[in-house]
């Protein structure tokens, strides 16, 4: 698989990914002109895209779906619980439900229920025997699912918010009380205990996603993962998905 993160943060999230057969994206929160420009610099074109997944209904993850459904005509894949929002801003012969696992010629992709205050997944895909997990906006990930997240390719996860930073910053307490909550999302410190029991040796690279412009910086969250890998004498490549600039290509 091959796998860009062309946007990460409260004000936009999008990852392109492809297979040998497929080419699609994770979520659509920038806008129709940024996709546009970001696929034509690896000669794609939002035409080529097969179809596109929704974790979550808020605007950072949807804010450009719209444009692109009415310009391409793309096929949308939710759970049943974002149709009463989704079916507002895009026909219903466009959206598609997901099954717990499903199947797209070399793509599997199976569902993690995430936590955040709608109905909110991840995704496990898997295609020509490599795996990447994708979790993001979620307060906690039930235990239940860690024997399914171990020892995966690639891991691109939220590393939302300092703790610190949180409760001294500028939210009003009550935002402040939904970010750590059960249904906000997910701090350095939950991320690195959750990548240090996950990962393992097929591990090749883990992308730190959701940001925090206020409540956090690249380095704390850098620093969180590395240290607490570093105690299982595991060594990984770490990179920092960003707001307004595109990662680069990898392949896993």
């Amino acid at each position: 698989m091959k796998v860009k993160v062309l946007s990460s943060g409260s004000k936009g999230n999008c990852t392109y990914i492809e297979t040998t057969s497929l080419k699609i994206l994770i979520d659509i929160g920038t806008t129709y002109q940024y996709l546009a420009s970001e696929l034509e610099k690896i000669n794609i074109t939002t035409h080529d895209l097969d179809f596109v997944l929704i974790t979550h209904t808020h605007s950072d993850h949807i804010k450009g779906l719209q444009s692109l459904v009415k310009k391409t005509n793309l096929k949308v894949y939710i759970t049943p619980g974002m149709i009463s929002v989704l079916q507002e801003k895009i026909p219903l012969e466009n959206l598609r439900n997901l099954e717990e696992t499903n199947i797209f010629n070399d793509l599997k992709i199976d569902l993690i229920h995430t936590s955040h205050d709608v109905e909110s997944v991840g995704y496990i895909l898997e295609s020509n025997n490599k795996s990447l997990i994708y979790i993001t906006d979620t307060g906690y990930v039930n235990k239940k699912y860690i024997p399914r997240l171990t020892n995966k390719n690639l891991y691109i996860i939220e590393s939302n918010h300092d703790e610190k930073m949180l409760m001294n910053g500028p939210y009003p307490y009550v935002l402040k009380q939904r970010v750590i909550s059960d249904k906000g999302h997910l701090s350095n410190h939950a991320t690195a205990k959750l990548l240090k029991e996950v990962v393992g040796p097929s591990t090749e690279r883990i992308i730190l996603a959701h940001i925090s412009e206020h409540n956090n910086t690249e380095k704390l969250a850098y620093e969180y993962t590395k240290k607490e890998l570093e105690k299982k004498q595991i060594a990984k490549e770490i990179m920092i998905a960003k707001q307004n600039e595109s990662l680069e290509m990898i392949e896993v």
